[in-house]
């Protein structure tokens, strides 16, 4: 990339914001800053109280716009602090306030808005007027969040590193285009043919884009394990960027290996999945190397993925290469979960990749978003793509599984529920607080082991995102995730005693038993007749929960001694299909049917090769679409 040419974009783009920022604005700077640009000023305030000429500035550059107060005018820390706290009051619940000197940014640290009423509060507005610092809301779960807390010191502590990389992320966005002539392929990594290790390569003349780098749960061997990142022929410093899904493994268990050997660009999420990517991927190296092998990365190739996040809002559009802009859209699936838009050009293509994704209301989230501006090929997830895959209604599905339950408590049995420890254990405490409050159970303590504690303290985090109802709920002081029948204080100590005591219910991960605590309780619960094991996730082929959802009379376990041993299978199995945060096979279609237009081309992926042949065929028949699966390594050129 010439400098010369960099410089004539800056220029071009100085010229218009010089032109039309107000001269008692007093504008000191511009630069990139990430995929934004930033406009240093002595008088903001001259500038935020017309929202149209920001607003204006925006469209000519085509960029999006962040207003800084230079920082010579900031208000000292101490000042700023001391009239935050006047302004805010103590209705907020303030656990703290933290300043970013690099960014000009004052995290405040809360337990509810209070008088602030939401994140686009008048209040915040008064606070960077009069202080020049960009006030930021950030909400204290009801419970401690060691996560929250390791990232925002991590970025604080990191902040000329992550200013110098996001200046850099800006200039390669607005470098020059040597190809006019447009082409976009599509080139499959993983998760095509099988469930796991999600990854596709999106290439454009000028661009590539990495979406979503996961590993595969139950993989016999390395090679199936990881995405084929093999089949790329070019160094990984030539990606533009990576863009994530949501924070399950197999969609992002990968991505700090692309920095173990060089990458050094930006990867694109929600908040909420980079908050739970940093407790899995960290889990992830520790359940691997308990397993006696050597995790893929280390501590600090996470450490630095983090570091080169740049979060994005659902409906936020943002240029990631010259040619690329990436919108992430709600999908339903789990917390912060997105379907990703790709406008490419000046419009010539447009890609959807869902993702997994739910087109349902759920207790926990709303369903997955379809008005897209445009979509040329559509890349969507087939899970539970095959005829036959028509879950129950959802209120029938609680219905069961309450009454699973309520039944083996009442025979003086104990419930054991594996679960992801991200989304399902979520939906469920929702519908549990519920039936305790209804009575329709008795009441009983429900033990949640692992990451439970910390993934719920992010649900808590982030109501903003959940469900309507659960919004509300939390916001109102009703948090059902607070219900006083639930423990996550568990240790490891008191697993053999809760699963031989008094009937209880026992959530733990892993949801497919590939590992975690829940492999523990089943040994000391599976050869009681009177003890219940409910599915209520999807059981990938080759996983022990596969095995037992599908009959098993016998599974092998590592006893006390950490020898193997064969297990018979007395406890009852119970698979609950509608509570799944994937669609059903009448969903998958009724969000195809529901898109503002009908795509050219639908890649199905994510799916057994069964259900994705199943799914695509049917497209093919009844929207009349030219809809396929493709293999693992295989390209195809969409434009």
């Amino acid at each position: 990339m010439a400098d010369y040419d960099l410089e004539a974009r800056l220029k071009q783009i100085r010229e218009v914001i010089f032109r039309s920022v107000p001269p008692e604005a007093r504008l000191t700077k511009v630069e990139f800053e990430g995929p934004n640009i930033a406009l240093y000023c002595e008088k903001p305030q001259a500038l935020l109280a017309d929202e149209s000429i920001v607003r204006s500035m925006a469209k000519q550059i085509k960029t999006r716009i962040i207003v800084r107060t230079d920082p010579s005018q900031l208000m000292p820390q101490e000042d700023a602090e001391k009239l935050i706290r006047e302004t805010l009051g103590d209705d907020i619940g303030l656990e703290s306030i933290i300043f970013n000197e690099d960014e000009g940014e004052v995290m405040i640290v809360a337990k509810k808005y209070g008088p602030l009423g939401g994140p686009s509060s008048p209040l915040l507005k008064e606070i960077a007027q009069k202080t020049g610092w960009r006030p930021l809301f950030i909400r204290a779960p009801p419970i401690k969040s060691a996560t929250l807390k390791g990232i925002l010191s991590l970025m604080n502590n990191e902040g000329d590193y992550r200013k110098d990389f996001l200046r850099e992320v800006g200039q390669s966005i607005h470098r020059p285009l040597i190809y006019k002539n447009n082409y976009v392929t599509v080139r499959a990594l993983g998760g095509f043919q099988e469930v796991g290790r999600s990854s596709i390569l999106v290439e454009t003349a000028s661009s590539k884009v990495l979406l979503d780098c996961g590993v595969k749960p139950g993989a016999v061997n390395r090679l199936d394990e990881f995405p084929r990142l093999d089949a790329i022929d070019f160094d990984l410093d030539e990606l533009d960027a990576v863009i994530i899904s949501h924070a399950h493994l197999d969609h992002m268990g990968f991505l700090p290996y692309l920095f173990k050997y060089g990458y050094r660009g930006p990867v694109y999420m929600t908040r909420p999945t980079m908050e739970l990517m940093a407790l899995l991927q960290s889990d992830y190296m520790d359940i691997t190397e308990k397993g006696g092998e050597k995790p893929p990365y280390g501590v600090n190739d996470y450490k630095k993925a983090l570091l080169h996040t740049i979060p994005l809002e659902y409906g936020e559009v943002v240029d990631i290469s010259p040619d690329v802009k990436a919108t992430l859209y709600n999908a339903g699936h789990i917390l912060g979960s997105a379907i990703t838009h790709l406008h490419i050009g000046e419009g010539e293509h447009n890609i959807v990749y869902t993702g997994d994704f739910k087109y349902a209301d759920t207790r926990l989230l709303q369903r997955a978003e379809t008005d897209f501006p445009r979509v040329e090929t559509l890349i969507m997830e087939s899970t539970y793509g095959a005829k036959n895959d028509i879950m129950v209604p959802r209120e029938e599905a609680e219905r069961q599984f309450i009454e699973a339950v309520r039944v083996t408590l009442e025979h003086g049995g104990r419930v054991l529920i594996p679960v992801l420890s991200v989304g399902r254990a979520q939906e469920l405490m929702v519908i549990l607080a519920q039936a305790f409050n209804d009575r329709a159970l008795p009441k009983t303590k429900v033990h949640m082991e692992g990451l439970l504690y910390e993934t719920t303290a992010l649900h808590m985090a982030h109501p903003e995102v959940l469900s309507r109802d659960l919004r509300d709920s939390i916001y109102y002081d009703e948090n059902p995730f607070m219900h006083e029948n639930f423990d996550m204080h568990l240790r490891i100590e008191d697993r053999q005693k809760l699963a031989k005591g008094e009937p209880c219910i026992i959530m733990a991960p892993a949801g497919m038993l590939t590992g975690g605590p829940a492999l523990d309780y089943l040994k000391y619960m599976v050869e009681d007749e009177k003890n219940s094991i409910i599915f209520t996730s999807y059981q990938a082929e080759g996983t022990l929960g596969r095995k037992i959802a599908k009959g098993a009379n016998e599974i092998q376990l590592e006893d006390e001694a950490g020898q193997e041993k064969t297990f018979k299978v007395l406890m009852k199995v119970i698979p609950i299909e509608g509570l799944s945060g994937h669609s059903d096979r009448r969903e998958l279609v009724q969000f195809v049917e529901r898109l503002r237009m009908r795509p050219k081309t639908i890649i199905v992926n994510h799916g057994e090769p069964r259900k994705i042949d199943d799914l695509a065929s049917y497209l093919r028949f009844r929207l009349h679409v030219n809809a396929f699966g493709l293999e693992v390594m295989d390209a195809i050129r969409v434009y």
